[in-house]
């Protein structure tokens, strides 16, 4: 079964973490004056909303290549709305523009992608969390 596995560290001097995946780093943080946040980078309802829209965004390329079709401009808005103590994510709602070079219906790039795509699918499924000390 296939998995991912990334790394996050206290960034020395600041409050914030950054985090990494291979060759690929991004800065966490709180906005500033929250919890000793310096808003140095993304918190977690913004790394939430570009998980699900970066995904989607990959898995219109991965859906249009299958079918054979050439992608223009795709632009993915991305909210995620709260509530609640403690906070939580209630809802996600994705506007996508995404249009073909030729300038044919993108409609099935789009309920493909939306069908396959893996964030979006596992959140709306669900999934447990466990945390647990290091050894």
């Amino acid at each position: 079964m296939p998995s991912v596995t990334v790394e996050l560290r206290n960034v020395e001097g600041t409050a914030a973490a950054m985090g990494w995946a291979g060759a690929h780093t991004i800065v966490v943080d709180r906005p500033e004056g929250k919890a000793g946040g310096q808003g140095l980078g993304f918190n977690g309802a913004q790394l939430l909303a570009l998980a699900i829209g970066g995904c989607f965004c990959n898995d219109l390329r991965y859906t249009a290549a299958e079918l054979g079709v050439e992608l223009g401009r795709i632009a993915v808005s991305v909210t995620v709305e709260m509530a609640g103590d403690p906070l939580l994510t209630t809802a996600a709602t994705m506007d996508v523009v995404c249009e073909t070079l030729d300038g044919s219906d993108a409609g099935l790039v789009l309920e493909r992608a939306k069908a396959t795509c893996m964030v979006s699918n596992s959140l709306d499924r669900g999934f447990p969390v466990t945390v647990r000390p290091a050894t």
